[in-house]
């Protein structure tokens, strides 16, 4: 793959600016994921093999047939507030799924205070989704308690998303990937008051949009961040790796409703191809952005330049 001039410091620190607005990713894992089958189960070597010029090594290891994938938050400081988009997996959570999700240990918060950031900083907290990866920093463990993290932010769950993952309810679906998690992640927060049920439109800041994109969850939901003529787009789970840029009729497993999250990732990518739009999603290994534009003879491909 050939990166861009520069692009050494910006893979590392991965900060984008638009006009006023800077938006920073925080990791929490980088590394090796699931086989191709395992994370999608029509994927076809082929495909691996006719992207393998930009696929390798950053996005999939031959040597141990497996994607390299990533679980990051974004955050967003708009100059009016600053926003976090997606809070990982967390520590100390009981993850028995996902062995890779269990027990973690890593140094979150210090990634973010290195940014110039402290919990108390954040004053909104925007889930795209209530799974497990993207829930697990809403809470920390203290004195033996699930506590919020960012005691002063409002923590923006989609109302639909939130009443499919509520665990309280009678009819409520458990799935193994969410076991415990509405407990430890979301509960805390619900009882701290710091929760606001939102819909597809909500602005969450003058620059910062709501927008339902269903299907991988059925209340699952993107950002969009329109300044100075241009837009970034969070797009959390609908797109799970790039391998869907090219091929989108590939779906994850983890997809609630396939069909429609295809029709949700077409609707995407076609808002998006050879617009200055980039998208922010929740799992790309470095360089974590990109931009849509089209392929040669039809469909979708991927232009990495910052």
């Amino acid at each position: 793959m050939a990166w861009p001039p520069g692009s050494e410091l910006y893979l590392i620190m991965a900060t984008f600016h638009y006009s006023s607005v800077r938006i920073d990713r925080v990791e929490d894992y980088l590394g090796p994921g699931f086989v191709p089958e395992g994370m999608f189960p029509s994927i076809q070597r082929w495909m691996l093999e006719a992207q393998g010029d930009w696929l390798l090594p950053n996005f999939y290891l031959p040597d141990i047939d497996r994607l390299r994938t990533s679980v990051h938050s974004w955050v967003v400081r708009t100059g009016r507030h600053n926003v976090l988009i997606d809070s990982c997996v967390g520590n100390h959570k009981v993850r028995h799924a996902v062995p890779s999700f269990h027990m973690r240990n890593e140094p979150w918060l210090e990634r973010l205070a290195t940014l110039g950031l402290r919990p108390q900083d954040i004053d909104y907290v925007f889930c795209t989704h209530l799974h497990a990866d993207h829930i697990g920093w809403n809470t920390r463990l203290e004195d033996g308690r699930w506590v919020p993290t960012f005691p002063n932010a409002r923590y923006l769950f989609g109302r639909t998303e939130f009443a499919r993952w509520d665990a309280r309810d009678p009819g409520y679906r458990a799935t193994a990937l969410n076991d415990g998690a509405f407990e430890d992640s979301i509960l805390p927060v619900l009882e701290a008051g710091l929760v606001d049920l939102v819909d597809d439109g909500h602005q969450i800041d003058d620059l910062l949009r709501v927008e339902a994109s269903p299907g991988h969850t059925p209340g699952h939901a993107c950002a969009r961040l329109k300044v100075a003529g241009s837009e970034a787009l969070f797009t959390g789970d609908v797109i799970h790796h790039p391998i869907q840029i090219p091929y989108p009729q590939v779906c994850s497993t983890f997809d609630d409703d396939m069909a429609r999250a295809l029709e949700t990732r077409m609707r995407l990518l076609d808002s998006c191809v050879d617009r200055d739009v980039r998208l922010f999603p929740t799992h790309f290994a470095e360089p974590h952005t990109c931009k849509v534009v089209s392929a040669p003879g039809g469909g979708y491909a991927i232009d990495w330049r910052r």
